[in-house]
């Protein structure tokens, strides 16, 4: 679970009207990231924002949890977003089959070059960011969701099971997928980006030597390695007993190019816990003023002193109107 979310539950406990506003301005972040993680369009974010905050406000003070708060919170803008979201021109028609997502002997000879010469990493953070962002958007919306509450907001599977009305079981196969697809997919914008910036034709093939490794005892891997991708979920988040999980161990250290793609895999889920996009700066101040003097007017706590806005009914429409003007 984001901390966030630990944070605005403990700072709404206090009950002052700094600590409301520091809470809901954590909110607000949330709710926004999520979903342009999920819609990828800033103007359905703000809408998604407004709405499920303004909706969300008589709730708050009756949630004392923050876990009780994650679900609550995600259920309600997970809604919103499905109800709204558009399309992605790049994301597929059918439900990829998990074959399609293996890496093939090209790509695990990249990726045992890489490791032998050490993966460069020449992005800056920002342009990384983006080009997650996309893959993350290319990936079919069923799995797309699971990958963003899961990895990106750090919830449970079973958290994610009772936001999704999913079975946990559904949760894990739909994560697996997710995680295969958004590496796939980033691998790719990455391969397009250096093609265009790389002058060497032969730099994107795999080595001699590399080639070697890939397919050293080949007659004896490729059903054992494929066993292996379709269950490295389970595996790196401790889901396998004992017996199997060390026979996976000691395939993975007698495996180069599985080494290699756990390696790649697990960076991929790293950068999906690290994605995180904030609320437009002209925007959240005014909105976040308007959420906390409507939260205060219904606790009956009246205005506070520092804040532009009087103490008066807010509406959705009422954001919208400071949003134009933002």
């Amino acid at each position: 679970m984001r901390p966030e979310l630990k944070q605005a539950t403990e700072l709404l406990r206090r009950n002052t009207p700094e600590a409301i506003e520091e809470a809901i301005g954590l909110l607000q972040n949330t709710v926004y990231s999520f979903s342009m993680k999920i819609c990828g369009h800033p103007e359905d974010a703000e809408d998604t924002m407004q709405e499920v905050l303004f909706r969300s406000l008589r709730h708050l003070a009756k949630i004392q949890e923050p876990q009780a708060l994650a679900v609550w919170l995600y259920t309600v803008t997970r809604n919103r977003c499905w109800r709204m979201r558009r399309k992605s021109a790049n994301a597929p028609r059918h439900t990829v089959a998990l074959d399609e997502l293996m890496p093939d002997d090209a790509e695990l000879g990249r990726l045992l070059e890489d490791a032998a010469t050490g993966p460069e990493d020449n992005l800056l953070h920002s342009e990384q960011s983006h080009l997650l962002h996309q893959a993350v958007l290319r990936i079919p919306a069923p799995l797309r969701m699971v990958l963003v509450l899961h990895d990106m907001e750090e919830l449970s599977t079973d958290q994610v099971a009772t936001i999704l009305g999913l079975q946990t079981g559904t949760v894990r196969v739909r994560l697996h997928r997710a995680r295969l697809s958004v590496r796939k997919e980033m691998a790719q914008l990455l391969d397009a980006l250096n093609s265009s910036t790389n002058k060497n034709p032969s730099a994107d093939k795999p080595s001699k030597n590399s080639r070697k490794a890939m397919h050293k005892g080949s007659t004896k891997r490729p059903a054992a390695c494929r066993e292996l991708f379709a269950n490295l979920s389970e595996y790196m988040d401790g889901f396998v007993e004992a017996p199997a999980c060390d026979q996976m161990a000691a395939h993975i250290e007698a495996c180069p190019a599985c080494v290699a793609f756990l390696r790649e895999l697990r960076a991929a889920i790293d950068r999906c816990r690290s994605l995180d996009i904030p609320c437009d700066s002209a925007v959240a101040p005014r909105l976040r003023a308007i959420l906390t003097q409507e939260y205060l007017r219904m606790l009956g706590m009246g205005a506070i002193n520092n804040f532009e806005h009087p103490v008066t009914k807010s509406s959705p429409r009422e954001f919208n109107k400071v949003k134009k003007e933002a």
